[in-house]
């Protein structure tokens, strides 16, 4: 006897300046999925906009009281597990989370605090420190704030950065080269918050892990190496192709295993849920031996096929469309 196959939401689209970004990844990961086992629809939620693509321009509004609506001969169809797919808000900020979490909808991502938590720069660099996880020094600033450029550079060093602290994008980050040039840098990453993070800058390689946890199994990535041609890894370098990715990162084994717990940790101490990428920058400290430092951790990556996790994916010789398989079924 046939069971019947779990109805799959993509949501994807946003809020942010990654909404289109966003629908990209949501085509990546329509296309990882395996249709045999599962039907699966892309949702694009825009503001209240919330609607399903069914093919050839057909759409049908999304029924927020359920998630659910209605196909094209009339009938109600009532999703299973929504994969969020959302860089920005609201989904990867807690609030689509706690949307779901009053529905009873199983979801991919981390739960509402997590989310909250990582999608706030400062205050999860913060946090994590608390439990030994190596971050730069960093000043938060909110708008109106009055601040003293002198002494952020003294405390800080140059060059800095600064960036939106609550942002799931590249937008608004510049890289600071002396205390004069942190105003013009603060009025461009207030244009995409009201919050502004100013960071120590940390000289080394910047890599990109992937991890993910079921009940049975930990599955830690290869590693990325991220050679950006530009000043940092900012928007053109991510999405314009301005960057070269070496995946495995060009790590010494014992660095790429200490990397590889590091990565394991973090995602233990937040209680994580489905994949997530975790940046680092690896410095060298006075003697020479490598320190690894975390920049930030994406807990929805990218997933069109040439983002880091399906390219880490098939550096470790799996299937993307396996992968999935194991995320969803471990919510069941």
């Amino acid at each position: 006897m046939e069971t019947t196959k779990r109805n799959i939401a993509i949501v994807c689209g946003g809020d942010s300046s990654e909404h289109d970004v966003s629908l990209r990844s949501a085509q990546g990961l329509y296309s990882f999925f395996d249709k045999e086992r599962y039907n699966v629809y892309i949702v694009d939620v825009k503001g209240t906009d919330w609607h399903v693509d069914l093919g050839d321009g057909n759409i049908a509004e999304i029924d927020k009281n359920d998630f659910s609506f209605k196909d094209e001969a009339g009938k109600p169809v009532y999703f299973d597990y929504c994969y969020i797919t959302i860089h920005g808000q609201p989904g990867e900020n807690g609030v689509m989370q706690g949307y779901f979490d009053l529905i009873h909808m199983p979801y991919s991502t981390s739960g509402v605090l997590v989310e909250a938590m990582t999608f706030d720069k400062f205050v999860l660099n913060n946090y994590l420190r608390g439990y030994g996880v190596r971050v730069a020094d960093s000043i938060l600033l909110r708008r109106g704030d009055k601040y003293d450029a002198d002494a952020i550079a003294k405390r800080l060093g140059m060059p800095c950065f600064v960036k939106p602290a609550s942002d799931g994008s590249s937008f608004g980050v510049s890289k600071v080269k002396n205390a004069d040039q942190l105003a013009p840098a603060l009025r461009v990453a207030f244009m995409e918050g009201n919050e502004v993070m100013v960071e120590g800058f940390l000289d080394g390689m910047e890599i990109s892990q992937g991890i993910y946890k079921t009940r049975e199994k930990t599955v830690i990535f290869p590693a990325t190496e991220v050679v950006s041609e530009n000043e940092f890894y900012d928007y053109d370098a991510k999405y314009n192709g301005q960057v070269k990715e070496i995946t495995p990162a060009r790590l010494s084994d014992e660095t790429a295993k200490r990397v590889a717990e590091e990565t394991s940790k973090i995602y233990d101490i937040l209680h994580a849920n489905g994949i997530i990428r975790i940046d680092y920058i690896i410095s060298k400290d006075k003697d020479g031996n490598d320190e690894i430092n975390m920049l930030e951790i994406n807990t929805t990556p990218g997933m069109t096929k040439t983002s880091f996790i399906p390219q880490q994916a098939r550096a470790a010789k799996l299937d993307m469309k396996d992968v999935l398989t194991d995320i969803v079924e471990n919510q069941f």
